[in-house]
C-alpha cells in the first residue's frame, strides 16, 4: 500500500491526523507520516534512553511495540499553537489510557515542538516527563515483544 502524504493539510491538521493513527494503534501509518530523514528528539531523556532518533527507520524501531505497552484511549486535551515559522507548531496535550502490563491508568501531559514540511514530519521534539518511566510496563524501548 503506498504511503500518502498530507501536503495540503496545515501542520495542525496533520498533527491531529497523527493522533488519530496513534489511537487506532496504526503505528505503520504513523511512521508513514515521517520524512525519510526526520528527527525525533527527547530533550529530557534520562540516562540510558534515546535522546535523538535520526531517520524514519530509527523512529519506526522505537515506536514498533508502543501499543504493546501503552493502550491509548484518548487525547482529551490538545492545544496547538502556531509559531512564526509556518511549518512549526507547539502542541500541549494530554494522553490517557492504560498501561498494558499492569492495567494501571496512563495519564501523561506532553509538550512537543513539531515541524511538518511537504506533508511529512521532519522534526519532533517531545518534552515528556521521564519520571513516568518509573511505572511498570513503560520501558518499551527495551522490550521483548510478545
Amino acid at each position: 500500500m503506498p504511503v500518502t502524504t498530507h501536503a495540503l493539510a496545515s501542520p495542525a491538521d496533520f498533527y491531529r491526523h497523527s493522533l488519530r493513527l496513534l489511537l487506532d494503534k496504526d503505528i505503520p501509518g504513523w511512521i508513514g507520516l515521517w520524512a525519510e530523514d526526520g528527527v525525533m528528539e527527547f530533550p529530557f531523556a534520562p540516562p540510558g534512553r534515546p535522546e535523538r532518533l535520526t531517520g524514519r527507520d530509527a523512529i519506526a524501531a522505537y515506536m514498533r511495540h508502543y501499543p504493546d505497552h501503552i493502550d491509548l484511549r484518548d487525547f482529551p486535551e490538545v492545544r496547538i499553537h502556531q509559531t512564526t515559522e509556518p511549518d512549526t507548531i507547539v502542541v500541549e496535550m494530554r494522553a490517557v489510557g492504560r498501561i498494558v502490563e499492569s492495567g494501571d491508568p496512563y495519564d501523561m501531559t506532553y509538550i512537543a515542538v513539531v515541524t511538518v514540511r511537504d506533508g511529512r514530519f521532519t522534526s519532533y521534539r517531545d518534552y515528556w516527563n521521564p519520571l513516568a518511566l518509573q511505572a511498570p510496563g513503560l520501558d518499551f524501548v527495551r522490550s521483548d515483544a510478545r
